[in-house]
């Protein structure tokens, strides 16, 4: 699998994946749990969709 998420764009889903779950936990709401696929896509360094559309954020050193 090709890296296609960038430094940058990690620590944005990074950053949005826990405040989705914080504010799924307060408002009691399972909406929180979409929180999860940002967390997902930056810990393997992939987006499905950035594939699709053929983005990527990574530096070219980052993507080996």
């Amino acid at each position: 699998m090709e890296k296609n998420v960038g430094q940058l764009d990690k620590t944005a889903r990074i950053i949005l994946g826990i405040t989705l779950i914080v504010v799924g936990i307060v408002t009691k709401s399972w909406w929180g749990a979409i929180g999860i696929v940002p967390l997902i896509t930056a810990s393997l360094g992939n987006c499905p969709l950035y594939s699709v559309l053929g983005v990527s954020t990574c530096s070219k050193k980052e993507q080996k």
